[in-house]
């Protein structure tokens, strides 16, 4: 428990999926860890009040709003934490920054490589007044990925030459599946591209300290048109005006699926590695698959996410008679994240990287330090979303990357 008495009074914007991933963590991180500020659950706000009430109750909340302006207008939070679709993220967080109100939000940044550099622009103007912020990108806090990126600073792979990345899942195999928001560009962004995407971009860039510098992409709507969600009878306006049942309304409204289903994609990193990407929603049989390999001159390094408190390491300067690869069980006390925890050999779960991340972003904002990844740095992200869009929408030419400094700084 933090001995200090400071607080940092926080507003989170959304109750959903990541909303509740958020709470889990702010209720947590201070009973964990010894920081220089203690997290405050002050208020949370959503658009329906008897869900945001109930979810302010169930979540641990004092207090909720429906109107995300009333939040960040309030002198006692310090905080804004961005847990909505990407089609408010720019709005929500340009309006925290200029409020003088520290930032976290989720990833990606923004649907739009232009709302992702307002983001940023505004986030370094920010940090000149003192005002922090930073994206959340998770898995970076998974304590055998902090690992795997200590193991490729230190040299133990030797020079850079293959990465591989993967991130399979099957939730929207069936075409009966309904077009929720995550399947609208206007509201996403894109599809398996940015929601899953983003993540194996941002993972393998920290593990390899490399920025994606070009790619070749293809990607692919397989289902094409869906029912339209129960009790959603205007939707078919939010979705080009498409839609259709019959006269008779036996058959459901459909809607025009407006993202990626997959996308697919090689790359050439900075220091000159060839990596390829693989994001889809299609795999069937694949929950939450993320793969990372990492293939160096001296060795090699993996991940799963299935089985995230390990490593597999290849040490290929060990005598050839003991090499094979070792599994590392990423569970010791001087293991990244981990002398909070439990003792060796218990492991840890997805929800204590969100715990991590908000270790992080508390020390970061208390002691006047720059969290990451910054804005800046998922900027690069989107720019790397982007040009895979616009590779796969030329027919897989090779595209640059944008630097995103050069985009910040103009």
């Amino acid at each position: 428990m933090s001995t200090t008495d400071k607080q940092l009074r926080v507003g989170m914007v959304g109750y959903a999926f990541m909303g509740a991933a958020h709470s889990q963590a702010w209720r947590t991180v201070n009973r964990v860890y010894d920081l220089p500020a203690r997290a405050r659950m002050a208020l949370i706000c959503g658009r329906d009040t008897g869900k945001v009430a109930d979810a302010a109750d169930r979540l641990g909340w004092e207090a909720y709003t429906t109107d995300w302006r009333d939040l960040i207008s309030r002198d006692d939070i310090d905080v804004v934490d961005v847990c909505t679709p990407g089609d408010s993220h720019a709005e929500i967080a340009l309006a925290a920054l200029a409020a003088g109100k520290h930032v976290l939000c989720e990833k990606p940044l923004a649907n739009t490589v232009a709302e992702a550099r307002a983001m940023a622009a505004a986030a370094a103007t920010a940090q000149a007044a003192g005002v922090r912020s930073m994206c959340g990108f998770n898995y970076r806090r998974v304590p055998a990925v902090t690992m795997m990126r200590q193991l490729v600073a230190e040299g133990r792979l030797g020079v850079i030459r293959h990465v591989r990345a993967t991130y399979l899942q099957d939730w929207i195999v069936d075409p009966q599946f309904p077009l929720v928001w995550r399947l609208q560009r206007d509201r996403a962004g894109s599809g398996a591209l940015g929601d899953i995407g983003a993540h194996i971009i941002d993972l393998t860039q920290f593990v390899t300290g490399q920025l994606i510098t070009g790619v070749s992409a293809v990607t692919e709507t397989f289902v094409k048109e869906r029912p339209l969600p129960a009790g959603s009878s205007g939707l078919a306006a939010t979705v080009d005006g498409a839609g259709s049942a019959d006269g008779n309304g036996s058959a459901p409204a459909t809607g025009p699926v407006t993202v990626d289903d997959a996308a697919v994609f090689v790359a050439r990193l900075g220091g000159g590695a060839l990596a390829t990407y693989e994001a889809t929603r299609f795999a069937t049989g694949r929950k939450n698959a993320l793969r990372v390999e990492i293939n160096g001159s001296l060795g090699s390094v993996v991940f799963d996410l299935e089985r995230l408190n390990e490593l597999e390491f290849y040490d290929a300067t060990r005598p050839t008679t003991e090499q094979g690869f070792t599994r590392i069980l990423v569970t010791e006390g001087d293991h990244p994240y981990m002398s909070a925890w439990w003792p060796p050999g218990h492991i840890i779960g997805y929800e204590h990287s969100f715990t991590h991340q908000m270790r992080d972003f508390i020390e970061a904002v208390a002691t006047g330090a720059d969290p990451a990844p910054s804005f800046a740095d998922a900027l690069q992200v989107q720019l790397v979303l982007e040009a895979v869009t616009r590779s796969a929408d030329l027919g897989s030419s090779w595209t640059e990357v944008e630097p995103a400094l050069a985009t910040v700084a103009a």
